[in-house]
């Protein structure tokens, strides 16, 4: 059988555009989701096999999996859906890609390590915008200070965010930060710390959020101290510090439901994505004071994500992999993010 892949929640705003990049390049990978009436119109345009059934159908799951090498999973919430399919993966032994950003999906599929090495399978997490360019730029300071204890880390993005993306943001609010504190993931008020960070191009106040990399970075480097920024606007930063006291009502099921109900569906344009750019700010320091600092120029991120996980799932389709539990700078080296068209990397 030709090798090809499953891309699950393919009707979503980011599994669509992973699609139709994949019909651009010739691949012809299946298309599946819950929804027969949103999934298979896209199938049906791009001239590839759809395939509907929800994750609970595991008879349906498992049948679909056995015609593929492996899926890139962009059906989120990612805490709700990645343990499913990673499940499934696990027992047909078939590599596991997503696109998440959560900290606690992360976490969870570093834990299956062990598993996945005896599977022969691969479990890479974040082949996305979350985390591909950061991780590979905390691979670099890594690479240029050995002996770094401490990382932080910045993204400023100029674009839209898709409907899944708020959606996930949504079902977060209120639960405050994260930062890894002597290689430790450690909860920290929403809003924990805020500085300046020069991009290079330009100058930004920007905030610390829970962003994978507080997570996928130590993976990738051993570095125990880590923080993640971005820059939101004002009125943001205030609703931010407002739910360190308003967290357990936002977390309600009635509001949680009338928040979820006003997201847009959708994402940025074509046109909004080619004009958005990403850039991002690392710095890597030890006990001894010293530092390296570098930026990263990308594109949009929703381009990011897409000419990334195609990257990833191109190598494993030559059959480059690794099997267990990879970030991508772990597998493919910290100038994996230079692959991508549009990327430049620069150093103090």
């Amino acid at each position: 059988m030709p090798k090809t892949f499953l891309i699950y929640g393919a009707n979503g705003y980011t599994g669509e555009l992973i699609a139709r990049e994949a019909v651009r390049r010739g691949w012809q990978p299946i298309l599946a989701g819950r929804s027969q009436s949103k999934v298979e119109p896209v199938a049906k345009e791009l001239n590839l096999t759809c395939r509907t059934f929800s994750l609970e159908d595991k008879k349906s799951l498992e049948y679909t999996l056995k015609e593929v090498d492996f899926v890139i999973h962009c059906a989120g919430p990612f805490s709700l859906t990645a343990q499913k399919m990673v499940e499934a993966c696990l027992r047909l032994g078939k590599h596991y890609l997503d696109i998440t950003g959560e900290i606690s999906v992360f976490e969870a599929m570093a834990k299956r390590d062990e598993a996945a090495k005896k599977a022969g399978i691969m479990i890479m997490p974040g082949v996305g915008f979350d985390v591909v360019p950061s991780d590979c730029l905390a691979r670099h300071l890594k690479n240029q200070l050995p002996s770094a204890t401490n990382l932080k880390l910045a993204f400023y993005g100029l674009g839209g965010i898709s409907h899944g993306t708020r959606a996930t943001m949504t079902m977060n609010a209120g639960s405050g930060g994260a930062v890894r504190k002597n290689g430790e993931i450690v909860k920290v008020c929403a809003a924990y710390k805020t500085r300046e960070i020069d991009f290079g191009e330009v100058k930004k106040d920007a905030v610390t959020i829970p962003w994978g990399d507080v997570s996928t970075a130590f993976y990738s480097t051993g570095i125990p101290n880590i923080e993640v920024y971005t820059v939101v606007p004002e009125a943001h930063l205030r609703m931010l510090k407002l739910s360190r006291y308003l967290g357990w009502f936002l977390k309600t099921k009635s509001v949680q439901s009338y928040l979820q109900k006003q997201i847009p569906e959708g994402g940025p344009s074509e046109k909004e994505r080619a004009a958005g750019k990403t850039y991002l700010w690392g710095e890597a320091s030890d006990a001894q004071g010293n530092r390296a600092e570098a930026r990263l120029i990308c594109p949009e991120g929703y381009t990011t994500t897409v000419l990334t996980a195609l990257k990833v799932a191109e190598k494993i389709l030559n059959g480059n992999f690794r099997a267990g539990f990879q970030t991508p700078a772990k597998c493919y080296g910290a100038d994996l993010i230079l692959e991508i068209e549009g990327t430049k990397l620069s150093e103090n």
